[in-house]
């Protein structure tokens, strides 16, 4: 069974899901370089308009997989790393995280979260990198990186932080508390919960209609908001500037205005 699946949806959706659920979608090699895999491919296919990411069962992702790291032996995890072991083992786990919390982040389309069960650690990591976060009434959260001695990678620290500020961040990393979808809700973690049986129906439409959007104007959306994250404000504006004038020329556009002028719902095609 593939550990990680991906469906092209007619109504513009590319739905990745995690696919371990024995293991509670638990990230392993397969999974990180078949979600890298899948994601170039969205990035590349102009048909997919929306990208939405999920786990099979009962949980979204619990992070690493800890029964993993407990059986790495004494050679690809030594006690004692040379200098140049070090450097090795942190260029994978770069390269890794570029090529997926990172392209979520990046990716010039709108990514939704669906989190229908536990997102823990890298788990919860991969949600936040996304534009949205879709939670079943039954999800838990937390970073749980402090439960197994480690620090936190995937951009959880940034993207967290970024999304609640640094004193909710701080709180939930150095106690590695688990809190419900309301407390979530209630401090800016998620955006929206639905009900547990209606869940995948419910964030399904959801993202339809994103995807029905302007495609492109969202994208370029999404670059102007990731660059507000750090830059100045004479940068974005210059990056609006910019971004304003290539929407002006989309299809999409000029539907929109003939469209209101007509008193009617514009038909977007995401060109």
């Amino acid at each position: 069974m593939p550990s990680i699946l991906y469906e092209k949806r007619p109504d513009g959706i590319g739905l990745i899901t995690l696919n371990r659920p024995e293991r509670l979608n638990a990230l392993n090699t397969e999974i990180s370089d078949g979600l890298s895999q899948y994601l170039q491919e969205i990035a590349n296919d102009p048909e997919v308009r929306c990208l939405a990411l999920t786990g099979a069962g009962r949980a979204f992702c619990a992070g690493g997989d800890v029964k993993r790291m407990n059986s790495e032996n004494e050679e690809k995890h030594p006690k004692n790393p040379t200098e140049t072991t070090l450097e090795t083992l942190t260029e994978i786990t770069r390269r890794k995280q570029n090529q997926t919390s990172g392209f979520l982040h990046a990716i010039s389309k709108p990514t939704v979260a669906l989190v229908n069960g536990h997102a823990v650690g890298a788990g919860l990591c991969l949600a936040l990198a996304c534009d949205l976060r879709l939670a079943s009434a039954t999800a838990k959260f937390g970073t749980a990186f402090r439960n197994v001695g480690l620090s936190g990678d995937y951009g959880g620290s940034y993207f967290m932080q970024n999304l609640i500020g640094s004193g909710y961040t701080r709180e939930l990393y150095f106690t590695g508390e688990i809190i419900d979808a309301k407390r979530a809700l209630s401090i800016g973690l998620i955006n929206r919960i639905f009900p547990a049986d209606s869940f995948m129906a419910d964030s399904i439409d959801f993202c339809a209609a994103i995807a029905n959007g302007p495609t492109r104007a969202l994208g370029r959306m999404k670059n102007n908001l990731n660059l507000a994250e750090k830059g100045s404000l004479q940068e974005v504006m210059d990056q609006e500037a910019l971004n304003m004038r290539l929407s002006d020329l989309d299809t999409d556009h000029r539907e929109a205005a003939k469209a209101f002028v007509e008193k009617r719902k514009p038909n977007f095609i995401g060109r």
